[in-house]
């Protein structure tokens, strides 16, 4: 179960229960789970892929919501009357069935799994056609008995006397000049007349009520009481045979039991297969094949939950290996590669397509046991670290040959020495008991491991140096390199300063190329490099994309990083030049009414004179002339003075960018969201003082 919640499976089933109809489908959907044996798993998929082709032969299938008709089907077992309503409602599901079941023998050519399950449909003509006779418009009707008819027709020539009674009594000169009004009115079921309160002994008959204010009786006259109670009698016997009726009706639903039972199954079935292939068109997904070999291949495969905006994944395993480990930079798209194989992989083995190219084939496995995230808790006062261990101890001790194993950072969260030893060893264990894993690792020893040890192999997530770009591509056969040196010499570090880092990282010297550096070009996956690429732009288009990669900001960069990230259309201008402590603001101040006023925007990357070091605008200026700067991470107030211009929001940010990215944690950013759509209880954000 947590590793169904870590690949978000959940995710998937709220999805595909949007295009269900009844609860009975729903509740299939939520009880959906992996299977290991392959011919239910194929039959599975047989019936999503069947039931997406009659989607696409068919603009509708006739399906019944089901909509309380479970309470229907077990109240005349129990011994209750069904009312009038709860029988035209059952009369329009068996109306659905028969509808349903005549278009699936149209289909059974084509679908002869997904017709096949109409074959088990009652029609239970005989049912229908008696509600049919007996209830029109939700309402026991005159022709459902002889009986009924009968009583009808007198109660409508009864009230016709009534009626024509109480007329002649309104337009007597004698009655009428004691009434509040010229009309007939209801009262405890009664027809009455009303009159005013001090005449009441004027009128012959019985008073029934008063009005509110006193001034008003309202009184039966004399005459007409007989036909009341004539026509109250006749409403008891007409309740009488409606409610025999009813219970005839009743004793017949009890009598079928069974068979509405199974039509009942049988239209939730359609319902949660269909459910399955609505999901699969919304992803464009295939039926992939499946093999008990421990053969993965997926060609063009996207994370479901991310959709078309995926960039798509080539993933294999299981021929030449059965263990693959995976390097690259941060956000370069590791873990999404590893959820993306797990969760298909989950899909498949539930029946359900997946959102990839057709062609490609999983494996089944009888574990899927899955290490992702932090999973950090505060009420058992876990470590992340602790975390990692307790579920990683858990998953040795399940894993088996049938097991797929995946782990993400593993050896994370402790000292790098032992956690690189730890993740190796973990690795042999798991490979010595027959599973296949995917994992992720940053250790430069694990890379080395996997490419001696047989049976494993190493993959890499492609990065474009020039754009500081990740390209979420996996290469498999080789690892990946580790970039941050160049990173940094591409940011402006002083390459002295870089190749040093190299000699004490790798132990031997080595001196970087000058086109490595910021103005270099032919880094691998990129365009040859571009002079003058805006490199912010670029990468806060992909921190849009993705809310969870946290912005970089511009604290401390050198300023010759800032030349660079100038757009295009100035470089032909004169370089900027970082001004002296008390110079004047490179962009000049207006005046108005004698009165100075900065054009700062929120988002322009600022140099702060009096503290030499670079910023950013968080906050217009006020009526004191101070601007909000988020400075090393905190927002202080500036006089406008003491600020110059480096580079315009416009140029380091895409149109209609959500700047909270910027200034506020991601953790914030996901109190805020939570709070947006609901009140949680203990749930704050607390804004540092200023």
């Amino acid at each position: 179960m947590k590793s169904m919640q870590m690949l978000e499976f959940d995710k998937i089933k709220e999805r595909i229960k949007e295009f269900a109809l009844s609860d009975q489908a729903k509740a299939m959907i939520d009880n959906l789970t992996p299977a290991g044996e392959q011919k239910t798993v194929e039959r599975w998929l047989q019936e999503t892929t069947e039931a997406r082709d009659i989607l696409h032969r068919r603009s509708g299938v006739p399906l019944h919501a089901l909509t309380d008709m479970g309470k229907i089907l077990d109240k005349p077992e129990k011994g209750y009357v069904l009312t009038a309503q709860e029988l035209a409602a059952l009369h329009g599901f068996l109306r659905d069935g028969n509808k349903l079941k005549k278009v699936m023998q149209e289909l059974r050519h084509t679908a002869p799994m997904v017709s096949a399950y109409a074959l088990s449909i009652h029609e239970l003509t005989g049912v229908m056609e008696r509600i049919e006779q007996s209830i029109v418009h939700e309402q026991v009707d005159d022709q459902a008995s002889a009986e009924l008819a009968k009583i009808r027709r007198r109660i409508a020539a009864t009230e016709g006397r009534l009626k024509g009674r109480l007329e002649s009594i309104l337009k007597s000169p004698e009655t009428r000049k004691y009434l509040q009004e010229a009309l007939v009115t209801v009262r405890n079921g009664r027809h009455v007349i009303p009159v005013r309160s001090e005449w009441r002994h004027c009128v012959r008959g019985m008073v029934l009520d008063s009005s509110a204010s006193g001034s008003t009786v309202f009184v039966e006259p004399e005459g007409i009481r007989p036909i009341q109670e004539e026509i109250a009698l006749l409403r008891a016997q007409e309740e009488q045979e409606v409610f025999r009726i009813l219970a005839e009706l009743s004793a017949l639903v009890a009598a079928c039991q069974q068979e509405l039972s199974v039509n009942m199954e049988v239209m939730a079935q359609y319902d949660f297969a269909f459910a399955k292939a609505r999901y699969s068109r919304s992803i464009d997904g295939v039926g992939v094949q499946v093999n008990r070999e421990g053969i993965i291949r997926l060609t063009g495969a996207r994370h479901p939950l991310i959709g078309r905006a995926a960039v798509p994944l080539d993933f294999s395993i299981g021929e030449d290996y059965r263990a693959l480990v995976i390097t690259g930079p941060n956000t370069g798209g590791k873990t999404v590669a590893l959820k993306t194989v797990g969760l298909l992989t989950v899909m498949a083995q539930s029946g359900l397509h997946v959102p990839a190219d057709p062609g490609s084939s999983v494996a089944l496995f009888r574990n899927i046991l899955v290490d992702i995230g932090d999973g950090q808790s505060i009420e058992q006062s876990l470590s992340t670290f602790s975390s990692h261990i307790c579920n990683i101890i858990d998953i040795v001790a399940d894993t088996s040959p049938d097991s797929l194993v995946i782990l993400d950072e593993l050896g994370a969260g402790t000292d790098p020495s032992e956690g690189m030893g730890l993740a190796i060893a973990l690795l042999e264990e798991i490979y010595r008991k027959g599973a296949t894993i995917v994992a992720t690792t940053h250790y430069s020893e694990i890379k080395e491991f996997s490419a001696s040890q047989p049976g494993f192999k190493n993959g890499c997530m492609a990065f474009d140096i020039d754009t500081l770009q990740p390209l979420y591509r996996l290469t498999i056969g080789r690892p990946g390199e580790s970039n941050a040196l160049r990173i940094a010499l591409r940011l402006g570090l002083d390459r002295r300063i870089v190749e040093r880092a190299h000699e004490v990282t790798y132990k031997e010297k080595q001196a970087y190329p000058e086109q490595w550096g910021r103005d270099g070009k032919g880094s691998e996956g990129s365009d040859g490099g571009r002079e003058g690429e805006n490199i912010f732009s670029a990468r806060n288009e992909r921190f849009e994309k993705d809310e969870k990669r946290e912005l970089q900001h511009l604290d401390g960069v050198d300023d010759a990083v800032i030349q660079e990230r100038v757009p295009a259309e100035n470089t032909a201008q004169e370089p900027i030049q970082k001004p002296t402590p008390n110079a004047a603001p490179k962009e000049p101040s207006k005046s108005v009414n004698g009165k100075a006023k900065t054009t700062f925007q929120l988002g322009d990357a600022v140099y702060i004179s009096t503290l030499d070091g670079m910023g950013i605008v968080c906050e217009l200026v006020n009526h004191r002339g101070e601007v909000g700067v988020m400075y090393k991470k905190k927002k202080i107030m500036i006089n406008h003075k003491r600020l110059s211009l480096r580079i315009e929001a416009a140029h380091l940010y895409p149109e209609n960018y959500d700047m909270d990215i910027v200034f506020e944690s991601k953790e914030d950013r996901k109190k805020r969201h939570l709070m947006s759509r609901k009140y949680v209880e203990g749930v704050t954000i607390v804004k540092p003082v200023e």
